[in-house]
C-alpha cells in the first residue's frame, strides 16, 4: 500500500497554483480559502517529506562518522533519531487522512442510551473526554447546546470542534461506547453497564447540495442555559429545528441572538441531511440499505471498563490498553491512529 507519492502530490500542488492564479478566483471566498487549505496541507505533507529525507540523510553521514562512538555524539545521534521517528509517525498519521472531508471540521452529538442517571452521567463523561482531547491539540471546542440530565450529566450535547483534519480524526468515534463500572449511584455498590452514543458529522459549509424547504420545519425557541449556555437570561434565544421528514432535531443557544442561533441550527440541519444524503448512497452502493439504524445503536465500537479491571478495548482494531484514566483524560491518540491505519488498510 502506497500512502505517500511524491509526483501526484507535486502534481497537486501545481494544479492548485494554477486555480489560485485564475482570474476571479477569490470572488468566491469560501471556494478560494478551500483550495487555499488543500494548496497548503500538499505543500506541508511534501515539505514534511522533505525535512524526514534530509534529517535521514544528516543521520546516516553521523553514524559513518569514525568519532559516533564517543559519549557526546552517543547523545546527539540519540536525539536525532528520537525527532526522526517522531517525525515519520507523524507525517504517516497526515498521510492517512485520505477521505473526501477529512480536513473538515465537525459537530458532535452525544446522547445517552436507556439507563436514566446512569447513562447520562457516562454521557458526560464522554463529553468530558472530547473536550480534554480537543484541549491537548488546541482545537477549538464550541458547544453548542447542552441539556443536563434530572440528577445528573447530561441527556443531549452538541459541540463544534474545528481545526486541522478534525473530522478525519474523530470520523472513527461514530457509534456506540459501553461503560462497565461500580455505580455511584447505587447504595449497594453494583456493578452497572452503561451505553451512550457519539455522532460525528462533518462542517461541510458551501459543498452540500441539499434544499430544505421551510414548510418541513418546526422550530421551536427557549431560553438558554446550562453548560452549554453563554447566555442564561430571560429571553427564548435558544432555538431547537425539528426537520419533520427525517425527524431529525438540531439545537442551539450559545448566540445572544435568537436569529444567530437559527442560523447555526439550519447550517447544522444542512450539514446532517447531506451526511445522511452520503450514507444513503454509499448503502445503495453496497447493497446495505437500512444498515445505519444498525450501525448507530445495534452494536458498540468500543467498550470502558473500570471494574472488576480496568481496560478500553476497540472492537474493531482490537487495540486496548488498561490505563482508562488516560483515556478519559482524552489520550485518544492510539485509538485514533489505529483506527486510521485499520481503516487504509482494508481500503487497499
Amino acid at each position: 500500500m502506497v500512502l505517500f507519492d511524491l509526483d501526484k502530490l507535486n502534481s497537486e500542488i501545481a494544479a492548485l497554483d494554477e486555480e489560485q492564479n485564475r482570474e476571479g478566483f477569490w470572488n468566491d471566498q469560501k471556494s478560494a480559502l478551500e483550495v487555499v487549505n488543500r494548496l497548503n496541507d500538499a505543500k506541508s505533507k511534501v515539505q514534511g517529506y522533505t525535512t524526514i529525507k534530509n534529517d535521514y540523510d544528516e543521520l546516516s553521514l553521523l553514524l559513518d562518522d569514525p568519532d559516533s562512538k564517543t559519549p557526546d555524539m552517543r547523545d546527539l545521534i540519540e536525539g536525532m533519531e528520537k525527532e526522526l521517528s517522531k517525525k515519520i509517525k507523524e507525517l504517516r498519521v497526515d498521510l492517512l487522512f485520505r477521505g473526501e472531508y477529512d480536513h473538515f471540521n465537525c459537530t458532535l452529538d452525544i446522547h445517552p442510551g436507556a439507563g436514566g442517571t446512569e447513562a447520562n452521567d457516562w454521557a458526560d463523561m464522554l463529553f468530558r473526554m472530547y473536550n480534554r482531547y480537543a484541549e491537548s491539540h488546541h482545537f477549538k471546542w464550541q458547544v453548542l447546546s447542552y441539556e443536563q440530565g434530572e440528577e445528573a450529566g447530561l441527556k443531549s450535547a452538541t459541540v463544534k470542534i474545528s481545526g486541522k483534519n478534525v473530522y478525519g480524526l474523530l470520523k472513527g468515534e461514530k457509534g456506540v461506547h459501553r461503560l462497565v463500572r461500580i455505580s455511584p449511584f447505587d447504595s449497594n455498590a453494583r456493578r452497572h453497564t452503561s451505553f451512550a452514543s457519539v455522532n460525528v458529522i462533518p462542517e461541510f459549509g458551501k459543498i452540500s447540495d441539499v434544499e430544505i424547504d421551510p414548510k418541513d420545519l418546526k422550530v421551536d425557541t427557549f431560553r438558554s442555559g446550562g453548560a452549554g449556555g453563554q447566555n442564561v437570561n430571560k429571553v427564548s434565544s435558544a432555538v431547537r429545528i425539528t426537520h419533520l421528514p427525517t425527524g431529525i432535531v438540531v439545537s442551539c443557544e450559545v448566540e445572544r441572538s435568537q436569529l444567530f442561533n437559527k442560523q447555526t441550527c439550519m447550517e447544522m440541519l444542512a450539514d446532517k441531511l447531506m451526511q445522511r444524503k452520503i450514507e444513503e448512497r454509499e448503502a445503495k452502493l453496497k447493497s446495505v440499505v437500512g444498515e445505519q439504524k444498525n450501525i448507530e445503536w445495534g452494536s458498540q465500537i468500543r467498550s470502558y471498563v473500570f471494574c472488576p479491571y480496568t481496560m478500553v478495548k476497540d472492537n474493531r482494531t482490537n487495540h486496548e490498553t488498561s490505563d482508562v484514566q488516560g483515556v478519559m483524560d482524552g489520550d485518544l491518540d492510539p485509538f485514533i491512529d489505529a483506527y486510521l491505519e485499520n481503516l487504509s488498510y482494508n481500503s487497499k
